[in-house]
């Protein structure tokens, strides 16, 4: 078995365009921008001057040199196509592709020639395509009025409320010849079983006698395959199983398979999932698990853009928020190698979408042999990671035709419920029997059902972002939450690096959900005043964001074990936005971020309803002495209570606030603390707008430290929300947290990063140095 790669001397050209050159692996926007044909598509309104890329034709060519080899066949192997595209080795047509979310191989050796060869990718139109697939098939509605659910490509590539229009084309995945002779492993499909047990499905190109050999963790079996495939069977004596983050460790064991003189290596986890379906529970190694999640969407509107490098800083950012379970959602990709083995070395669930989302896909062909082949590879290429846990049908489709008026839309037409409920589940069923199925997100757990019923499986929450105020998450008692947000603005740093504005002001933000702005000033309520300068309008919006996802989670958290799980939507972005995420589109932590690490930590206190809610999920009791007090907002003590607590392991103990603290004598000038443990939490009686709050005194000094500067603030007065921003200062600048509240005496210490000379005094002042009852401006 030999492979060669052919990833350079291409060139790009179009009609109007004279070739430049071109990187494979790619795509044409990424092509363009470095051959500076085109500005930015990120920066500022470029993305609208660039939809022409989308309806255009393109052609890859490179030249390669070749020698026959030993070996009898020799097949082109591309690992990813983005979309429509027509492969010719010297000048012969050796197949066409209309897929991006599935590889291809063809054989070529006897095009091939000895010395120099040309291959040529031709991608027509994605547009093009799809519209003349919806000519065919007829209209289907959807939440946009783009063509994605005729074309079997990432739906996002045509806009969504949070992402640019930016239809791409290119040869986005490795691309090379492949050569070998009698037989090929073709495929390898791995299941381990918590006890130990070891399927090896093995498929191979043309028939063969050979032996197959499988060894995992020191044990090895061999079988002879008679035919194109065969299970290799063994068992690995007391394995250690792999657990999800936050439960156990993440051991992983070599899997090697041969097959005469080629081997397929991999690595495997053993572990079992279940899912408790009327409760939608997820159950690894018998251990019920309570799900933090996020919902991961392309972190690049050019995929082949993200490495493995940046996949590590995104999910190392997703941890240390307390992170366990990422939801790939349906309307991106079947991620990279990369992703998914990450996934199991940090112990991060995946829950994997199959990529349908917001729409009524048709069911005629071409779509459905497509749609069929996908998911037959994808599935057998993924079933071997422990970090998968879930497959699902779809986002938001079964809601849509239930709920959004598609039904007479769609006047009999064909919508997707085939693929949801008979086509991909029975592919699951086929290829990796051990992992659940889930039709799709929201769903209730039967077809007759409303798919978005609390009481039952998962739920979406949307109307409080678009309608109502963030208090409304209390009215929900949900087994399962699999997306809600709400939006706050990208870092100031990012969006001074999108937009050329001179000054910045909220509208320098792209903002792509219907009436975004509006929505955000709304969303303030009467949480937080309305902003008078661009300043104030990005730091309160942001803090809005983090305070409504904080109310929705601890409400959720102290509901355990009847809800199960919130993922929030959304971890990341594609490019500079104001959107629902907490890691902008350059990667910085938004506020959300700070305030999601402290609500999804193992153990959390939240005051509802004259309760403290005591959340515990570890594997230890949670014991000790509950501190609650009232006090003034000077500080003083007003009243206070001590209770002796045990919290079980995995559990919520709620315990009745006494009524010395329960009630305030004046809601304006008083607050609540309570504190266990060194874990604690600060409340107003009342939203801060009605806080007589006193003018924000304070000590704040900034020194020089091993990772940058180390900033000291000690409150004279109580401070609320202190934030500081040093991105205002030097773009590459972090902090090490956001959003404390100081009592009267009390100290914060923000560990500043950066490897710039700063104005130390700029660290303490406005607009770097930020509080809700702040009183001095420039």
């Amino acid at each position: 078995m030999k492979y060669r790669p052919l990833h350079s001397g291409w060139t790009l050209s179009s009609k109007d365009l004279g070739e430049i050159p071109a990187s494979v692996p790619g795509c044409v926007h990424t092509d363009l921008l470095a051959a500076g044909a085109i500005d930015d598509p990120y920066l500022d309104d470029n993305e609208h001057r660039l939809a022409w890329i989308g309806r255009t034709e393109w052609t890859y060519r490179t030249e390669f040199t070749w020698s026959p080899d030993e070996h009898e066949r020799t097949d082109l192997v591309c690992d990813g196509l983005d979309t429509v595209a027509a492969i010719t080795v010297n000048g012969v047509l050796v197949g066409e592709t209309a897929n991006q979310h599935r590889s291809y191989r063809f054989p070529v050796r006897h095009l091939l020639r000895e010395g120099g060869n040309e291959l040529v990718v031709r991608f027509s139109s994605p547009y093009e395509y799809a519209e003349a697939r919806r000519a065919a098939l007829g209209e289907r509605p959807g939440a946009y009025d783009e063509p994605y659910p005729f074309i079997r490509k990432m739906a996002c590539n045509f806009g969504w409320d949070w992402g640019p229009t930016l239809v791409t084309a290119g040869i986005w995945r490795p691309i090379g010849l492949a050569s070998w002779s009698g037989a090929r492993l073709a495929e390898v499909r791995p299941l381990a079983r918590a006890d130990g047990h070891v399927r090896v499905h093995v498929r191979v190109d043309r028939a063969t006698e050979e032996p197959v050999t499988v060894t995992v963790g020191g044990v090895t079996a061999e079988q002879r395959l008679a035919g194109y495939s065969g299970v290799v069977e063994l068992r690995v004596p007391e394995p250690e199983l792999w657990w999800p983050r936050g439960h156990g460790e993440q051991p992983l064991y070599d899997l090697t398979v041969r097959l005469g003189e080629q081997e397929w290596r991999g690595r495997i986890g053993f572990r079992d999932v279940e899912l408790d379906r009327e409760a939608f529970k997820l159950v690894i190694n018998g251990e019920p698990v309570f799900v933090k999640g996020v919902n991961w969407i392309p972190d690049d509107c050019f995929p082949s853009r993200v490495t493995r490098e940046r996949l590590a800083e995104r999910f190392a950012q997703a941890t240390a928020a307390g992170v366990n379970l990422l939801r790939v959602w349906g309307g991106g990709l079947y991620e990279s190698a990369d992703f998914y083995s990450l996934a199991d070395e940090l112990g991060l669930l995946v829950w994997q979408d199959f990529p349908f989302a917001c729409a009524a896909y048709p069911e005629e062909e071409p779509l459905r042999s497509e749609v069929e082949a996908e998911a037959r590879q994808q599935v057998a290429r993924l079933a071997a990671h422990p970090s998968l846990v879930l497959w699902c049908g779809n986002n938001e489709n079964l809601e849509g035709h239930a709920d959004w008026g598609w039904q007479e839309k769609l006047a009999g037409r064909s919508w997707g419920a085939g693929f949801y409920h008979d086509l991909l589940p029975s592919i699951v069923a086929e290829l990796d029997p051990a992992r659940p199925y889930w039709p799709g997100s929201p769903y209730s757990g039967a077809p007759d059902l409303p798919p978005n019923d609390p009481a039952r499986g998962t739920i979406h929450i949307w109307d409080v972002w678009n309608r109502e105020d963030y208090h409304r998450y209390a009215a929900y008692r949900p087994r399962f939450v699999a997306e809600f947000g709400f939006q706050g603005p990208p870092a100031y740093a990012t969006l001074r690096r999108a937009s050329s504005d001179e000054p910045l002001t909220p509208a320098s933000s792209h903002q792509k959900a219907a009436d975004g702005q509006a929505k955000l000033l709304r969303g303030l309520g009467d949480h937080l005043p309305q902003p008078e300068t661009f300043d104030d309008w990005h730091y309160l919006t942001q803090l809005n964001q983090a305070r409504a996802m904080t109310f929705g989670i601890e409400r959720f958290r102290a509901l355990m074990p009847h809800c199960m799980g919130t993922i929030v939507w959304q971890l990341n972005d594609c490019w500079p936005v104001t959107s629902w995420s907490a890691i902008d589109g350059d990667g910085r932590r938004k506020p959300l971020w700070y305030a999601l690490r402290r609500v999804y930590a193992d153990r959390l206190i939240t005051i509802q309803d004259g309760e403290a809610a005591l959340v515990n999920d570890t594997g230890e009791p949670w014991s000790g002495e509950l501190c609650l007090e009232r006090r003034g907002l000077d500080g003083g003590p007003l009243a206070k209570e001590v209770v002796t607590v045990h919290a079980a392991p995995r559990s919520v103990l709620k315990v009745a606030l006494p009524p010395s603290v329960a009630a305030p004598d004046d809601p304006a000038r008083e607050l609540l603390t309570a504190r266990l443990d060194g874990v604690g939490t600060v409340r107003c009686y009342t939203d801060d707008t009605a806080v007589a709050y006193p003018p924000a005194a304070y000590d704040a000094h900034a020194e020089r430290s091993a990772g940058g500067y180390r900033v000291t603030v000690t409150a004279s007065s109580v401070l609320r929300e202190l934030a500081l921003f040093p991105d205002r200062l030097d773009p590459a600048a972090s902090v090490d947290e956001q959003l404390v509240t100081l009592l009267p005496g009390e100290s914060a210490v923000f560990e500043v990063t950066t490897g710039r000379e700063l104005d130390p005094g700029e660290l303490t002042r406005f607009p770097v140095l930020r509080c809700l009852n702040e009183e001095v401006r420039p």
